[in-house]
């Protein structure tokens, strides 16, 4: 297997933390995102979609998104389970990533791409040209913050995202909150069962991953 990298890229970093939850050790290669290297020849033939993650299996196929990645490694190491252990946290699970992804990170990524210069013709990830619309950014800041109050509420009830067991949902949400530090939104002092979460993950040895 070979992984493609961006070690300052917050997507990649929930494949590479996942990977290192499973004590897995993967041929790594690192794409420059800030060189836009992801859309060179070399790398469009690994990954069309010109994103990262991508886990390229030895038989040729090649994994483009943390769901698949996450799917994939799941099931050929087992142990220790990150996507749920019996069917109602395995749903738990499915169902915290999905509001992580789209509640979360969409909101950040909205706030990001829709402002930065850096991302002018290049509001969506992926290799068409797509404009940005300032009316996002703001929308997407507040996305968000909402968000960690989501987080707040559930980690109030539950010592993880998806129950008493660390899983891929708490990895995805760590990345996201740090990720949501990258256009200035931080939670506020009050989110106390948030702030202890993370810092609960920030000591496992993934976090540094």
């Amino acid at each position: 297997m070979k992984f493609y990298d961006c070690k300052t890229a917050p997507s990649p970093r929930r494949a590479r933390m996942f990977i290192a939850e499973k004590g897995l050790e993967i041929e790594t290669v690192q794409v420059d995102l800030a060189a836009k290297a992801q859309f060179e020849p070399a790398f469009r033939a690994v990954n069309p979609r010109c994103t990262v993650p991508a886990l390229a299996l030895d038989d040729g196929v090649v994994l483009c998104d943390n769901a698949s990645i996450a799917r994939y490694l799941e099931e050929i190491c087992p142990e220790p389970p990150l996507l749920g252990r019996d069917p109602v946290e395995k749903a738990l699970v499915a169902e915290w990533l999905a509001r992580v992804e789209w509640e979360g990170f969409m909101g950040a990524a909205e706030a990001l791409r829709n402002r930065s210069d850096f991302f002018k013709d290049s509001a969506l990830t992926g290799p068409q040209p797509y404009e940005q619309i300032p009316a996002l950014a703001e929308r997407g800041r507040q996305r968000a913050a909402a968000f960690f109050t989501v987080m707040e509420q559930r980690l109030a009830e539950a010592n993880y995202l998806a129950g008493d067991a660390f899983s891929a949902a708490d990895i995805a949400g760590y990345a996201f909150v740090d990720f949501a530090a990258w256009v200035k939104l931080k939670p506020e002092p009050e989110l106390t069962h948030l702030a202890n979460w993370r810092e609960a993950i920030s000591k496992r040895p993934s976090a540094s991953a």
